[in-house]
């Protein structure tokens, strides 16, 4: 599978991990960078490009780190069809995936140590959508709300 990413300098080392882990895997990692520590970039270059990735080509995952990874998961949710989910936990990772069909994760590279960042990769990347029917229905609400800007009916 293709997992783009993309990071801030707080991300960076994180990233690096997982784009070694990804190959170690068998999966294809697509890293749209930072590739250097740059303390004053900003994330938004980096993950935008990672969200547009995963958006173009349907079937493929993104990780997106920062610090936090609150600011991320913002960014790559600005992308239309992408459903970026910030995982502190492999309980919300899985639950991101099996519930909302996130095809994003985010990640936050001070709030975790690189072994429990990785098992949250894993889980989110090892889990499928549950295509329950009340997940889809409000899966489907929030992607026309997306297209027209449309609030749902109450």
């Amino acid at each position: 599978m293709r997992v783009h990413l993309g990071s801030d300098h707080a991300g960076l080392d994180l990233k690096t991990a997982i784009v070694r882990r990804l190959a170690e895997l068998g999966h294809e990692p697509v890293d749209h960078g930072p590739v250097e520590y740059v303390a004053t970039d900003d994330y938004p270059p980096f993950v935008l490009r990672a969200a547009q990735g995963v958006a173009a080509e349907r079937g493929s995952l993104g990780v997106v780190i920062g610090g936090s990874g609150n600011g991320e998961a913002m960014a790559a949710n600005k992308v239309r069809g992408v459903r970026c989910a910030l995982a502190w936990s492999t309980e919300t990772a899985q639950l991101a995936r099996e519930h909302n069909d996130a095809n994003v994760v985010s990640l936050g590279a001070r709030m975790h140590d690189e072994a429990t960042a990785l098992s949250i990769l894993e889980v989110f990347l090892g889990t499928s959508y549950s295509g329950d029917e009340r997940h889809t229905r409000r899966i489907g609400m929030l992607s026309a709300y997306e297209t027209s800007g449309a609030l749902p009916p109450l």
